[in-house]
């Protein structure tokens, strides 16, 4: 990718990381700064956008009235991790990704992610999910940043 802030997404570890995820964690901030971070479940398209849905789980709120939903309309400017724990730490991982959020205002765009997550969660495929009651949105991730052994390059073969 010729921006370099995406060069990792083309990285086949990166992305594969990025596909077999179940889970990331969404940070926002209102417009004044105060932060939010809640666990979610996403998909990620193989270019630049990752994608998630507010779903039927129960919420004090529905739709754009959540929380995230607020602050992404005061402050589009989010980041959203995507980590791997295991007791062995050789083992940990993450990938940062920071980016724009906005709502998915096309419809077939939001069919294609609905799609695509329904593909990845079943849970989601018995859930009345629709354009008008649930939100897609969309990041635009303008820089990736991963970290753990697994996305180091391998060492230069000997000659």
């Amino acid at each position: 990718m010729a921006d370099d802030g995406l060069k990792w997404l083309s990285d086949d570890r990166v992305a594969e990381f990025l596909r077999l995820a179940r889970t990331g964690r969404l940070a926002t901030a209102d417009g004044a700064g105060a932060p939010h971070n809640v666990p979610l479940c996403f998909w990620f398209d193989g270019g630049t956008h990752f994608y998630f849905v507010i779903d039927e789980k129960p919420k004090r709120a529905a739709g754009t009235a959540i929380k995230r939903m607020r602050n992404i309309a005061e402050n589009p400017r989010v980041a959203l991790i995507i980590d791997h724990y295991e007791e062995e730490w050789a083992y940990l991982a993450y990938v940062l990704v920071r980016g724009v959020a906005r709502v998915v205002e096309e419809p077939n765009e939001y069919m294609l992610a609905l799609r695509n997550l329904r593909d990845k969660y079943p849970q989601y495929r018995t859930m009345p999910l629709n354009f008008e009651r649930n939100p897609m949105v969309r990041i635009a991730a303008d820089r990736v940043h991963p970290w753990g052994a697994r996305f180091k390059p391998p060492p230069p073969a000997a000659d």
